[in-house]
């Protein structure tokens, strides 16, 4: 990694992440394989910030905890990549379990437990969903019955005043590593 940390893929442990790194990999990460209108690649780390407003929305009160949860949910992604879902679905319960290792030593890094709640899983995977739902219909080129019945649609108050933001890889990678180490505050 770029701070200096070696991670074992195979078997990571908290003590080789940094947030950097993190927030590094996925500001250079594209969503949608990089087919995505506008002038930048789409992030995952954009992504992330996004996830994480949308399900702070739809769970008003909620523990800045579980924020810091939604914002780390691709965090793997950062050393795997972003796989759409039929390439997951063809590679096979390999790549699951990869992502279940990093994400369980990603969860313990940030004082998260290793397997999150089903609850918050749960309710992380809603906000997800109406994510990708935004980006289909407003960067990927989808009609908006065909991201409904894909991701369902939204409810509007949850996605009003809501916008999908392109931009540099470096400004992205800045309010991710800041965004965490608010919410890291507030969990204090």
């Amino acid at each position: 990694m770029l701070s200096g940390r070696r991670l074992d893929l195979l078997d990571p442990t908290p003590v080789d992440i940094e947030i950097e790194d993190i927030a590094h990999g996925l500001a250079f990460v594209a969503r949608w394989n990089g087919q995505t209108r506008g002038d930048w690649p789409y992030s995952v780390a954009e992504h992330s910030l996004l996830v994480e407003t949308i399900f702070s929305r739809m769970n008003a009160g909620i523990a800045p905890r579980w924020k810091l949860a939604a914002v780390l949910h691709d965090a793997p992604e950062y050393v795997i990549g972003d796989m759409i879902s039929p390439v997951k679905a063809a590679v096979g319960p390999g790549y699951e379990e990869l992502d279940r290792r990093l994400s369980a030593a990603i969860h313990l890094r940030f004082g998260l437990p290793a397997v999150l709640p089903s609850p918050i899983k749960k309710a992380i995977k809603a906000a997800d969903r109406i994510s990708a739902w935004l980006e289909a219909v407003r960067i990927a080129g989808f009609q908006e019955a065909e991201a409904d019945r894909l991701f369902g649609r939204p409810a509007p108050q949850v996605v009003n005043r809501l916008e999908i933001r392109l931009r540099p890889p470096a400004e992205v990678r800045a309010d991710y590593v800041s965004r965490v180490a608010r919410l890291l505050a507030d969990c204090g």
